[in-house]
C-alpha cells in the first residue's frame, strides 16, 4: 500500500503545486517550520514536541522526515548519552517561509470572523 506522500507522487508527477504543497500542506509540517523559524538556534526534538503538545512523537518523527528529505529541515545527530538530535531551517525552508507569510497574516486578520461564520453555520 502505497502512504500518501508516495500516491501524491505517483498520481502528480508533474505538478508542482500538488506534489509541493500535499507534502508541507498537512496538519503539521507548516507548523513546524514556523516553530523552527521562530528559534535563532538549532532545536531539539524535545523542544519542538513541548511546542506542539497535541502532536504524537510518531507522527513528529515522521513530519520531521519528511521536511528533511525534501530539504526543508537539517537533521543533527549527536554521538551523546542520550543521543541528541537537533533540526533547523535550510535556506529552502526560509524562502517558503517568506513566500507563506502574507497568508499567515491573512489568517490571523481573518480568525475571528472565521470563527464567528462556523459558530454560525452549526446553528
Amino acid at each position: 500500500m502505497l502512504r500518501p506522500d508516495e500516491w501524491q507522487d505517483a498520481l502528480f508527477p508533474d505538478c508542482p503545486v500538488r506534489n509541493v504543497l500535499a507534502r508541507v500542506g498537512d496538519k503539521w509540517s507548516l507548523l513546524v517550520l514556523n516553530i523552527l523559524a521562530s528559534e535563532t538556534a538549532p532545536v531539539r526534538f524535545n523542544a519542538l514536541q513541548r511546542a506542539l503538545p497535541d502532536i504524537s512523537q510518531k507522527v513528529l518523527t515522521t513530519t520531521l522526515r519528511a521536511l528533511e528529505e525534501d530539504g526543508f529541515v537539517i537533521r543533527t545527530v549527536y554521538a551523546e548519552v542520550p543521543p541528541r538530535v537537533d533540526y533547523c531551517l535550510t535556506p529552502r525552508a526560509h524562502s517558503f517561509l517568506e513566500a507563506c507569510v502574507p497568508m499567515i497574516a491573512w489568517a490571523k486578520a481573518n480568525l475571528d470572523p472565521i470563527l464567528t461564520d462556523r459558530k454560525k453555520a452549526r446553528r
